[in-house]
């Protein structure tokens, strides 16, 4: 299929139509990786990424804790 590239603000920017989009999983406001490979422009889904707690916690290290930050004094009746 061949589609035109049209301006979009300082950008370009192209069509997909529905049955491709419909084909590669993706919809209005989903997330893409564009990417070049030789001459030619690659766009695929990217997958929502799901956190677990027990995850993030154990990629916590020594090294990668940041120390308390102290923005400001006490505001009211406060006890430091």
């Amino acid at each position: 299929m061949v589609i035109k590239i049209l301006k979009w603000g300082n950008s370009l920017g192209l069509r997909i139509p529905k049955s491709f989009a419909k084909e590669a999983g993706v919809d209005e406001g989903c997330a893409v990786d564009i990417s070049l490979d030789g001459d030619a422009i690659v766009i695929r889904p990217v997958s929502q990424l799901r956190y677990r707690t027990d995850d993030l916690v154990s990629e916590i290290r020594e090294d990668n804790v940041h120390d308390e930050v102290q923005t400001d004094g006490p505001e009211g009746r406060e006890v430091w």
